[in-house]
């Protein structure tokens, strides 16, 4: 076990004195929970896109090693972004992080 930092010693020790108790949800409280977790993460709409055969390939080679289906990742990457824990960079990519533009120039 790591040492504990005096935040983590103040915890343990007020667990060992008794002065913790769990904070118990009512129903109440639980139920409006609920509902905005339902409402939160209802897929209640659907939209038709249209992107290029390369880039469909590579989001459902990604997806596959990721272990989820391609609609699940493109939704949660636009959750994201949308959300803003995923941001934009202006970096350059090179031919050799997509591999795109070697293809383009042997066809």
């Amino acid at each position: 076990m790591e040492k504990l930092d005096r935040y983590e010693q103040g915890i343990l020790s007020a667990y060992d004195k008794g002065a913790l108790v769990s904070a118990r949800p009512t129903k109440a409280q639980l139920d409006t929970f609920r509902e905005a977790a339902r409402g939160t993460f209802a897929k209640d709409r659907r939209v038709n896109i249209r992107l290029s055969t390369a880039d469909l390939m590579d989001i459902q080679a990604r997806a596959h090693e990721e272990g989820v289906p391609y609609q699940t990742l493109i939704a949660s990457v636009l959750h994201k972004y949308v959300s803003g824990r995923l941001r934009e960079t202006r970096s350059r990519l090179t031919p050799r992080s997509t591999g795109r533009a070697e293809n383009q120039r042997a066809g």
